[in-house]
């Protein structure tokens, strides 16, 4: 019996350890229109805490250039980007997450930034002033924050 148990124990453990595995931002795989039909994490996403991300300026920051409806407590929200009332009707979970984690691979041209990448970045901050990190940047969101930020983004209906 305890060695059942036992196996049933790691067995679990074993799956939800590959399970856990984030997709690497240089492993996302955009179709042809910029989406993202695979989660980045397996884990669904937390639509409150990707309210939360999407109106910190510390975080995602997205109130910078869109407005949302939603969160009339958010001062100083932007009006370059589209409003994102109705996000969840205009486009598919797929698409919402390729927009959030590189909106470029959808929309050619746009200034917003690319929330899940990590390579590709011109740097000319070292030329100019000798202040730039010689590392590598990292994503600006996590993988789980981007799937919570998508999740949020889809509960926004006309």
């Amino acid at each position: 019996m305890k060695v059942s148990v036992f196996a049933l124990v790691a067995s679990v453990g074993f799956a939800a350890a590959a399970h856990a595995a984030d997709v690497a931002p240089g492993d996302v795989v955009y179709d042809e229109y910029g989406a993202v039909e695979q989660s980045l994490t397996g884990t669904p996403g937390n639509p409150e805490e990707g309210a939360k991300i999407v109106g910190s300026k510390k975080l995602g920051n997205c109130i910078a250039c869109h407005q949302v409806s939603a969160l009339p407590d958010i001062p100083f929200q932007g009006e370059i980007g589209p409003m994102l009332d109705g996000a969840g009707d205009r486009w598919t979970e797929a698409e919402l997450r390729g927009i959030v984690a590189n909106a470029k691979m959808l929309f050619e041209g746009t200034m917003m930034p690319a929330f899940y990448k990590d390579s590709g970045y011109t740097r000319p901050g070292k030329g100019y002033t000798g202040k730039a990190a010689d590392d590598t940047l990292g994503p600006i969101l996590a993988a789980q924050q981007i799937e919570d930020v998508v999740a949020y983004l889809a509960t926004l209906k006309d």
